[in-house]
């Protein structure tokens, strides 16, 4: 590494998309103080790297190969806590970006924002800043405060996260046992999250569970 690049901000990308990838690495190498220094598509491969060269900064999918991007979150606020972290998804803000801030992140930007709005949230997250969109922020606010602005929530928004992961497997066809295998757990583990979810969202039986995760899937995306 030359003597210039020594003092360049590392930046390391998780995305499962290699397009994504290249995409925000190019936006990213444009910037003189900025440089990404690994990329991974899942959570093994993230963890590994870091263990190997932390970054100063990880961009987050939330949807990676081997599972969510909120627990590679979790994990990495848990053994790194030096390392920053903005997750940067196609997901429905309203219902993934308090989660991210929960689990350990700094911001949450919308993957069909701007490009300068990455590079903004990217150098805000970098000063230990939060960065929110406007919505969310008062969505939060409101929130702390027992403001009943928001009563209209959604009931999946009841659902925690593990839940929501499972349910979104659902939806995507995964069998229990193919949740079980990916999300590395058991398969009576994902059976309880399943009998949780029916509960939370007054579904009466497997069927409509799965109609409901089916729908919302097709609905996000």
């Amino acid at each position: 590494m030359s003597q210039s690049n020594q003092h360049k901000t590392q930046v390391m990308i998780v995305d499962d998309h290699p397009i994504v990838r290249e995409g925000y690495s190019r936006l990213i190498e444009r910037q003189d103080d900025l440089e990404v220094c690994a990329e991974a598509d899942s959570k093994v491969d993230a963890i590994k790297q870091i263990i190997n060269n932390p970054p100063d900064l990880i961009i987050v999918d939330i949807s990676l190969k081997d599972g969510s991007g909120l627990e590679l979150i979790k994990d990495i606020k848990s053994q790194f806590k030096q390392i920053k972290m903005l997750t940067v998804s196609m997901h429905d803000e309203t219902l993934f970006a308090e989660r991210s801030i929960r689990a350990g992140a700094l911001g949450y930007i919308n993957k069909q924002q701007a490009p300068e709005q990455l590079i903004k949230a990217i150098y805000r997250v970098l000063e230990g800043k939060v960065f929110l969109s406007s919505n969310v922020t008062e969505r939060m606010i409101c929130r702390s405060i027992g403001s009943d602005n928001y009563t209209d929530q959604s009931p999946i928004e009841s659902l925690s996260d593990r839940e929501l992961e499972v349910f979104e497997q659902i939806g995507e066809g995964e069998t229990t046992r193919q949740i079980a295998h990916k999300l590395n757990l058991s398969p009576k583990t994902v059976e309880t999250y399943r009998e949780n979810i029916k509960h939370k969202l007054s579904l009466e039986n497997a069927t409509a569970l799965t109609r409901h995760a089916i729908q919302w899937v097709l609905e996000k995306n």
